[in-house]
């Protein structure tokens, strides 16, 4: 779905759905969403029944629930979303304390959009929501992009570059390390911002071996230099060393440009948001 598709959708009054068994944290969610987007409606519900009886009153632009409920869990409200008329491909975001674990142990089921750590805070929740909501380009952001496939590069490029997103498009692994290290050495006059790779690569080196090389070789942390790796593998213990090798997220291929927008103007704005003020 395109950015004027998505903007179309929600138009009238975007509803978003925040459950959580917490009445004080569905009103620090509410507060913080009301404040960035004041043209939302949020709808908060204690627990799965609650939230039941809301979707049946009226469709939903976007879901977000922790994993524990008084009366079941996010999971189970995930299913309900999609199984509600018209709510097939509402996004369902679940928010957990505990959520790069379940992440990394592959715990989430296929209901489930994308997922959130709690510990980010609730500023930084919104600023996730609102890249679903209102996707918002992130100024002179540059991407190197690791794909062997010209084909599959130039479809994924124009996806970013709709986003106004400047793309640096290398073939292989090796390819990329030398732009980084020019970089490193000052030897480069755009900054790199965040690394886009295939997992799979022509080559002796794949996404996991950029993803490793970022971290250890180059040093860079996950804020520092988000890593996103694209990959169509579905086993969960693949998926699992990719994310402990240092990747920030994963996206799943094939590539829905919706996810993999927010998936990168996401690690972008935490970047941003990392970095220090600089008071003149």
């Amino acid at each position: 779905m395109s950015t004027h598709e998505l903007k179309h959708l929600i138009s009238d009054a975007p509803r978003v759905m925040v459950v959580d068994g917490s009445k004080l944290v569905r009103k620090l969610i509410s507060d913080v969403l009301q404040r960035e987007l004041p043209d939302v409606e949020v709808v908060g519900c204690a627990g799965l029944d609650e939230a039941r009886k809301a979707l049946e009153a009226g469709p939903v632009h976007l879901v977000t629930t922790s994993l524990a409920l008084p009366d079941g869990d996010g999971l189970a409200l995930a299913r309900s979303v999609r199984e509600a008329a018209g709510q097939a491909y509402v996004p369902v975001i679940v928010v957990s304390g505990d959520a790069q674990r379940h992440l990394e142990q592959r715990r989430f089921n296929e209901f489930v959009t994308d997922y959130f750590d709690k510990a980010l805070g609730h500023e930084a929740l919104a600023t996730f929501i609102r890249g679903y909501v209102q996707p918002e380009p992130v100024p002179g952001a540059t991407v190197l992009y690791v794909e062997d496939s010209r084909v599959v590069a130039e479809a994924t490029k124009r996806m970013l570059e709709r986003h106004d997103l400047h793309v640096v498009h290398v073939l292989t692994a090796e390819d990329a390390f030398s732009l980084l290290t020019a970089e490193s050495l000052g030897r480069t006059t755009r900054r790199i911002d965040l690394v886009l790779t295939d997992v799979t690569l022509k080559g002796e080196l794949n996404g996991r071996d950029v993803v490793e090389r970022v971290r250890i070789d180059f040093g860079y942390g996950k804020r520092r230099l988000p890593v996103l790796v694209m990959t169509g593998d579905s086993n969960p213990h693949n998926q699992s060393a990719l994310l402990q090798a240092g990747a920030n997220d994963l996206v799943q291929k094939p590539i829905e440009e919706r996810l993999l927008v927010t998936k990168v103007l996401f690690q972008l704005r935490l970047t941003r948001l990392a970095q220090p003020t600089v008071v003149l």
